[in-house]
């Protein structure tokens, strides 16, 4: 395997599958078994979710709440998908811990570095909920936080797109796909890949970053074993 351990980062409007709102069971079952059969390798894993399936802070502002109230009803999101992650591995025979960066007892454990590590060396799944327990940063910043906290090898964000292109491939056709980029090429062209207090967390914590297709059969496999998968972006 080419990481032993990794930051795994999923959106939350992943988790919708093909609903418009909440938690797709389908989209859960699917995710939990590419999961599972990496966990099975002996790699580690801790999974960072976001929860704009739930609540998104942003959209909160402009429906009017305040941000920082805004921004909590966020992060208690990232904890009911993860809350939904940890039943469904457990249901497939995965031992997985939910910690948070709020303490929310007894429904998780308070985040620590140490305590996450521990559950990591004992073949746990981890998932770190609750952002970073701070207001107005995203789940990026938190995944950038959480792999530099637990020394992953690398953060491996899964996303709707195969990687990062020139272009969004949504919207242009003829966007190309680039395999591998280094952090200051990503910045330099403005590439869309995080936003940038995550990125620099990245950069100067020399934290690798790839961007692959959470929902391709096999992505999250085949990254880990170094295949050809996603884009890779490094110092």
């Amino acid at each position: 395997m080419k990481y032993n351990r990794i930051l795994l980062k999923l959106s939350g409007e992943a988790l919708m599958g093909e609903q418009n709102h909440g938690i797709d069971p389908v989209r859960l079952s699917l995710y939990c078994k590419e999961i599972k059969q990496v966990a099975e390798r002996k790699v580690q894993i801790a999974i960072v979710v976001g929860g704009g399936n739930i609540f998104r802070g942003l959209q909160g502002v402009a429906d009017g709440y305040d941000r920082i109230q805004g921004d909590y009803m966020g992060m208690l999101a990232t904890v009911i998908n993860s809350l939904a992650l940890q039943a469904e591995l457990e249901k497939q025979g995965v031992p997985a811990k939910l910690l948070s960066g709020l303490g929310i007892e007894p429904v998780t454990e308070k985040m620590s570095a140490q305590k996450a590590i521990g559950y990591l060396n004992s073949g746990h799944v981890v998932l770190i909920s609750g952002g970073t327990g701070n207001p107005v940063f995203t789940t990026d910043s938190a995944s950038a936080l959480r792999g530099i906290e637990i020394k992953a090898d690398a953060l491996l964000k899964g996303t709707r797109v195969d990687g990062v292109f020139t272009a969004d491939p949504e919207k242009d056709p003829e966007a190309k796909k680039y395999n591998d980029l280094t952090f200051n090429e990503a910045y330099d062209k403005q590439l869309k890949v995080m936003d940038m207090t995550a990125f620099t967390l990245c950069r100067e914590n020399n934290l690798p970053v790839v961007v692959f297709n959470m929902n391709k059969q096999g992505s999250l496999f085949r990254v880990i074993s170094g295949e050809n998968e996603g884009t890779l972006i490094h110092n």
